[in-house]
């Protein structure tokens, strides 16, 4: 054997003992859905009449929603709460009365020049020199400095970050970039100052948040008056340690808060799920999980049991990466991980049949050449389906926020790991397999030495499926007629996260309340997404959509008939936990996350092709969404993690299919382009339909098994599975055969 293949051995040993260490030592942090957390309840105090009502508590709720996530806190629940509040439920916070101080601290920034020194306690200032345009502060020594108004504002900022200066002796500073007229501001005010002697209080600068000097530093000796500090940036100094300083530059760059803000409650709270719904959704889990093992392993025989075992090896590097990335786990996360051990079969798929091919094809085949080949030639496909993904991925981290831009973290973790699975511990697991003689002399068990059933009647029968390609264009286009008018008909029924809803609070003086008896019994009575959450020792809320009066006394009823001394404390309406703004920064990732797709596509493929593909992700979305309309389902958080599923999984089926048409019109450069892709598709189809069959039983059992909890997100899934397998063949191509005419 090679030196080659025991590289790769050591080299999949290193990740697995790595991420077994990870898993055993580092927790996992889980959702609010999982385990709760803390609830942080912020009341809004306006100074004037103007700055009071819905509109500024909204605009506050964007600015917290940046700070937390520059906390690094994932998956949080930030909602307003009637005109004047705003409840932030935070998962896993190591120190809940920190992040308290944090959110509240209204982080006004400016930038003054200093006047002079004021009166001191045994001195009368000057009448003269203090107009409404000056104010007095104390620098940090305490001395009374006169500050002219703020010439910057925090509105002036580009960029905040904390840095350690080890040799220069500055310590921990906070390093500030000016963007626009910013840096213009900054040179012109510094400039100013420095036209005044050494040592002079003039010659400063002072830096202030909310109303408090933090940093009064002299202009340097060697910056000429008038000309000031180019550059656009500076840097705040100070006696700050790291803590302090990463706090700073988090405020400057979340921005000021639109008016101040109170903290008034902060309490633990429970998991929105109850135990029974989480046990239905792991057992779901392990059935089909164990399933698509069985599937594998009777498909491929030796090889799907060298792949079952590198994908359990797929499943500890990915959630070790979560966890050293401190990443937080919720129910749909962990149902998109489960998902994601079934596509990740697919790379494993890829090769295995690409090996096949290379098996029947020569005249005198072994498994290991056959092997060999099959991971050579199936490289391309993989490498450009997982690159679009990652592509799509790594826009999601940097454009959007909230889960969604969680979600692109996740995604990108899960391929990479596949990758890792299939091309390096797969290959090294089979490297040493097939090089066992006892295998060697009976080739079959290997699961490579045949072509399978699918792909012999289809090698006999030779359909051109590509003969008539706009007929199957109009069965997609009637599709898209059927599916959208659902949306037209019915409308989409979005849910609590995207339009708020009504939150009532009950308090016992007896024993708590059982949160899960109350979900079922609010389920009877007709809410059967009402969101039931302890809070505290003795209260709990229940979250719905809007609701009258007359239907929110049912609610009480209900409660009242489980608890007959509990107590209604607060009911109030509540703003969407998915605004305005990270909807708006959702659609603009996504939107270029798929233009970012097409020219990857286009200069891999032609454009011709990165088209096709990229039409029939839109089919696939368009029908998704259509289907849930038409079946009355909420259009909510966990629905928008299943449609990204969607869109990443479409994209991988379609580049599969192009990278064969690609290959084979290279060799049959002669022939026409329809035929080549009828014979790509042909050769692709027994990969097609045993991912998805892998895919399609773990899915089944957490749409059948999982609880209600998760039926809807496996649903929409399964649908985007099925939509997503017959786009990549009869829509994607089709197209691309009808466009290829025109040219």
């Amino acid at each position: 054997m090679k030196r080659s293949p025991h590289i790769r051995g050591l080299i999949a040993l290193a990740a697995v003992l790595l991420s077994l260490y990870v898993a055993l030592t580092v927790p996992v942090h889980l959702g609010l859905d999982l385990r709760g957390g803390t609830q942080i309840v912020l009341e809004t105090r306006p100074a004037s009449a103007a700055d009071a009502g819905t509109q500024a508590t909204d605009r506050t709720v964007e600015v917290l929603r940046g700070r937390i996530d520059a906390l690094g806190v994932a998956e949080p629940t930030i909602a307003r709460s009637g005109s004047d509040r705003i409840v932030v439920e935070l998962p896993g916070v190591q120190d809940p009365r920190k992040a308290a101080d944090l959110l509240g601290r209204t982080a006004r920034l400016s930038f003054h020049q200093v006047l002079g020194t004021a009166a001191g306690a045994d001195e009368v200032p000057d009448p003269q020199s203090e107009g409404p345009r000056e104010q007095v502060m104390a620098d940090e020594s305490g001395r009374l400095l006169r500050l002219r108004a703020a010439s910057l504002t925090g509105r002036d900022v580009e960029e905040a970050a904390a840095r350690f200066d080890q040799q220069g002796g500055a310590g921990w500073h906070v390093t500030v970039d000016f963007e626009g007229s910013g840096g213009q501001g900054w040179a012109r005010l510094t400039g100013e100052a420095a036209c005044r002697p050494a040592g002079d209080p003039a010659r400063r600068v002072a830096i202030v948040l909310d109303d408090k000097i933090i940093s009064s530093p002299q202009v340097d000796p060697s910056v000429a008056c008038r000309s000031g500090i180019g550059g656009g940036s500076t840097q705040i100094t100070g006696s700050f340690d790291d803590d302090e300083a990463k706090e700073l530059a988090l405020l400057i760059n979340g921005g000021a808060l639109p008016v101040p803000v109170e903290t008034v409650e902060q309490r633990t709270v429970g998991p929105t799920l109850g135990a029974q719904a989480i046990a239905d959704s792991a057992w779901a889990a392990v059935i089909g999980t164990a399933t698509t093992s069985l599937f594998i392993i009777a498909v491929y025989r030796i090889m799907g049991v060298l792949a079952t075992v590198a994908l359990a090896c797929y499943g500890l590097v990915s959630y070790a990466a979560l966890a050293a990335l401190g990443a937080t786990l919720t129910l749909p996360g962990l149902a998109g991980f489960v998902l994601a051990i079934g596509m990740a079969v697919d790379a494993n798929v890829l090769v295995f049949e690409r090996a096949r091919e290379e098996y029947a094809s020569r005249r005198r085949p072994t498994p290991r050449s056959s092997l060999t080949a099959g991971f050579r030639r199936a490289l391309s496909a993989i490498a450009d389906s997982n690159i679009t993904t990652l592509i799509a991925a790594a826009l999601l981290f940097l454009l959007a926020s909230g889960p969604v831009r969680g979600f692109g973290v996740t995604l990108g973790i899960g391929v990479l790991a596949s990758m890792l699975s299939a091309l390096v511990i797969t290959r090294a697991l089979a490297d040493y397999a097939v090089a066992v003689p006892g295998l060697r002399r009976r080739p079959h068990l290997t699961g490579i030495a045949h072509t399978g059933a699918l792909r012999a009647r289809l090698a006999r029968t030779n359909p051109d499926l590509m003969r008539r390609p706009r007929r199957w264009l109009a069965v997609s286009a009637a599709a898209l007629v059927l599916t959208a008018s659902g949306i037209a008909v019915r409308g989409l029924d979005f849910g609590v996260e995207f339009t708020g809803g009504r939150l009532i609070e009950y308090t016992t003086t007896a024993a708590p309340v059982d949160p899960d008896r109350t979900r079922t019994a609010l389920a009877e009575a007709g809410f059967p997404r009402a969101v039931v959450q302890t809070s505290g020792e003795n209260r709990f809320t229940v979250r719905t959509h809007h609701l009258s009066d007359a239907r929110a006394a049912i609610i009480t009823d209900t409660v009242t008939g489980l608890a007959p001394d509990a107590e209604r404390i607060r009911d109030e309406a509540i703003g969407p936990s998915l605004g305005k703004e990270l909807r708006h920064g959702a659609f603009i990732a996504l939107g270029v996350a798929l233009g970012a797709q097409l020219i990857y596509l286009a200069a891999r493929f032609r454009w011709l092709l990165g088209t096709s593909a990229v039409a029939a992700l839109a089919h696939d979305v368009v029908i998704l969404i259509g289907v849930f309309a038409w079946l009355g389902k909420p259009v909510d958080g966990v629905f928008l993690a299943a449609l990204l599923t969607v869109i990443g999984y479409s994209v991988n089926d379609s580049v599969v299919v192009f990278d064969r048409i690609r290959e084979l019109g290279r060799r049959r450069r002669g022939e026409g382009f329809a035929r080549v892709a009828n014979q790509a598709l042909l050769q692709t189809l027994p990969r097609t339909v045993n991912t998805g069959m892998g895919a399609a039983f773990i899915l089944t059992a957490l749409t059948v098994l999982g609880g209600e909890t998760l039926t809807d997100f496996a649903l929409a899934l399964l649908i985007g599975l099925a939509v997503g397998t017959y786009s990549s063949m009869f829509t994607a191509t089709p197209l691309a055969v009808v466009l290829h005419r025109r040219t």
